[in-house]
């Protein structure tokens, strides 16, 4: 009976066991566009060569979460200082901002101000392009992906710019080394998923009438490359994304959850489109 009772401490810890017992706040989950990523060498996506002389042009989305009075910021895509950017369709990978954070939370009467944690699923450029603009919220990124960004910022691509208001002390941040059950009732819950980058991590949010949805961050690109378990050539540990991959799957198919790859356009569309919020 001991052993029972911590299993189910732990399983409600990480916000993975059901969130009936607890009262849940009112939740709701905004779409943001974060810019968009021309990919005219997919197979940079693939280290097994699956998509020679293939292009596609990728989103770069971000979330936002109402938790009560709380918001959550998920990602925040690309630099703002590439709004109006043209592509380039001659480089083997470009980007372009159409509206910022800023401009898409001022149409939902947001304050910035009011952003209580900015989550990161990882470090790379084009999910936290905007990260600075909001340095009073509490940062929260995964233990290993700090790690990098604070000791060794050349290593995997990591750029600790960004991240300056929080390293050099003004703004909270929290390492995260496991599952985060990030306001305590289950409702949003960091999974932790590494491969793509050490601390690499997904979003599981539960809404009262859509039920679960589950943000990959870069766990994959997009439908075909996971579908196949495909994995990107500039991956940290093929090993831990495959695993990671089929924990995702699995938790998809437990939870009878509605998957969002973030960067594919057509996964995007399972939700309202903005400023309408999926509840």
């Amino acid at each position: 009976m001991r052993r029972l009772m911590t299993y189910l401490a732990m399983a409600t810890g990480l916000g993975l066991a059901s969130p009936a017992a607890a009262q849940q706040a009112e939740v709701k989950l905004w779409r943001l566009d974060c810019g968009s990523v021309a990919a005219n060498d997919l197979n940079a996506f693939s280290d097994t060569k699956a998509y020679t002389g293939q292009s596609k042009r990728l989103a770069s989305s971000c979330y936002l979460i109402q938790h009560g009075a709380d918001y959550l910021l998920w990602d925040t895509g690309l630099p703002a200082a590439m709004k109006g950017k043209p592509l380039d369709p001659k480089a083997a990978m470009d980007a372009t901002v159409t509206a910022t954070i800023k401009e898409q939370l001022a149409e939902l009467k947001v304050d910035p101000a009011q952003i209580k944690y900015v989550g990161v699923s990882h470090y790379h450029f084009d999910h936290i392009g905007q990260l600075g603009e909001f340095p009073g919220a509490t940062l929260l990124v995964g233990k290993p992906d700090w790690q990098v960004v604070t000791t060794d910022p050349a290593s995997y691509g990591a750029d600790p710019k960004p991240f300056e208001p929080w390293i050099k002390g003004g703004s909270k941040v929290e390492t995260v080394a496991n599952d985060k059950d990030i306001f305590g009732d289950g409702s949003v819950t960091m999974l932790r998923l590494p491969g793509h980058t050490p601390g690499h991590n997904g979003l599981l949010v539960r809404l009262k009438t859509k039920g679960p949805v589950l943000l990959t961050g870069d766990l994959a690109h997009f439908k075909e490359n996971y579908a196949s378990n495909g994995v990107p050539t500039f991956n940290f540990d093929r090993a831990q994304t495959l695993a990671s991959l089929d924990r995702f799957k699995k938790l998809a198919d437990n939870l009878k959850a509605k998957v969002i790859i973030q960067h594919e356009p057509a996964d995007i569309k399972k939700l309202p489109a903005f400023p309408q919020a999926a509840e």
